[in-house]
């Protein structure tokens, strides 16, 4: 005897199967610029015209680590690296995965919106490095394509939480009413 199982027991992706490619393909993107972006070179520092030094989000990491600074290694390697992998793994389980209740998946939901608050922070810290490095007379500052990748990888996660949130309040509205659930202001 084959069991039917109801539209809220179907994941997210299976609700809306024409923007499942659409939202993984986003994921995904959003996943592989990351990675591009924590590696590639952010900036070139060139230092008295005789020094030069390319920086990239792993190596100022592992530097601080190198140099004992670990206080600032742990904030950047949690802002900058764990969170946006743990986010873009939580989204993925969100849309991909079957929640028990809807309140776990409400839960999550409202963790990705407060998360999501502070992902450009790391753009802006980075941002703030190079102005300040740029007022020195002592050295100059050349950005380099990673900042644009860590920039567009953050920018298309916060696109694809958005997006999912949306979605998640539309099957809301559609199945209880916009007021009968009372979860839409928790995320």
């Amino acid at each position: 005897m084959r069991r039917t199982r109801s539209a809220r027991s179907l994941t997210l992706a299976k609700r809306h199967p024409g923007l499942s490619p659409w939202l993984n393909g986003l994921l995904a993107l959003a996943f592989g610029l990351l990675v591009v972006g924590v590696f590639a070179p952010l900036m070139s520092l060139e230092k008295f015209f005789i020094f030069t030094n390319r920086v990239s989000l792993a190596s100022a990491i592992g530097d601080l680590f190198k140099e004992g600074h670990w206080g600032l290694f742990l904030i950047l390697s949690f802002f900058s690296i764990f969170l946006p992998l743990a986010k873009l793994a939580v989204m993925a389980r969100v849309w991909n995965g079957a929640f028990v209740t809807d309140s776990r998946m409400h839960k999550t939901l409202h963790w990705i919106a407060l998360y999501g608050k502070w992902s450009m922070l790391d753009v802006f810290v980075i941002a703030v490095l190079l102005v300040s490095v740029k007022l020195g007379s002592i050295a100059t500052v050349e950005v380099h394509y990673g900042l644009y990748v860590f920039a567009a990888s953050v920018l298309l996660s916060m696109l694809a939480s958005y997006w999912l949130i949306a979605l998640v309040r539309q099957d809301e509205g559609m199945s209880a009413g916009p007021s009968a659930s009372g979860n839409s202001a928790r995320y």
